[in-house]
């Protein structure tokens, strides 16, 4: 893993398990959406969630360009590990919350809003098409705030009411939603 832009660009981390249970987005993913996301959101001002977080590439790579209001949400008890691990050595524990939990059950427990919503589920799983569903039954996103949804190309999700766009890169799809005022 290696931080694409902002005050940790360079930086590399590599989870110490042999197996990691995750499927990191290529660096080239990250840092075109990163590059979309820097027009969209003011990152100091940003209170964002990155649920099914892996290895928290996305995360920190929020944080080291300026936001101060993180939370990752990974059920992998070694992968919620790396996490912390990772934000303890880069030094960003306060600006960063790390629960080690189901993101369905979060998402639908959560009582809290957030400006960026990043969520990089399993492709395989079958209950993703329910992702943008769960976030604005349950009000997650603040006015103006934003869903991205990391997919394969089998899934569309262009007749959901609050989708905006889909950008896609090889095998990797990121599809918008956005909250809008009403």
């Amino acid at each position: 893993m290696r931080i694409i832009g902002g005050q940790f660009k360079g930086r590399r981390f590599t989870p110490k398990l042999k197996k990691f249970p995750t499927r990191p987005t290529t660096d080239f993913a990250r840092e075109a959406l990163f590059n979309i996301l820097n027009h969209h959101l003011d990152w100091e001002d940003c209170k964002m969630l990155d649920v099914f977080s892996g290895t928290g590439a996305h995360s920190f790579e929020a944080i080291s360009r300026g936001c101060t209001d993180v939370t990752s949400v990974e059920k992998h008890r070694g992968a919620a590990g790396f996490i912390r691990e990772t934000s303890k050595e880069l030094g960003v524990e306060e600006h960063h919350k790390i629960i080690q939990g189901d993101a369905f059950s979060f998402l639908e427990s959560c009582h809290e809003t957030y400006d960026f919503i990043f969520a990089d589920p399993p492709f395989d799983l079958p209950t993703v098409v329910t992702i943008p569903n769960l976030v604005f039954q349950n009000n997650l996103l603040t006015i103006n705030g934003l869903l991205v949804l990391e997919h394969s190309g089998i899934h569309n999700f262009s007749t959901n009411p609050s989708f905006k766009e889909e950008r896609n890169y090889g095998t990797v799809r990121f599809s918008f939603f956005e909250n809008p005022e009403e």
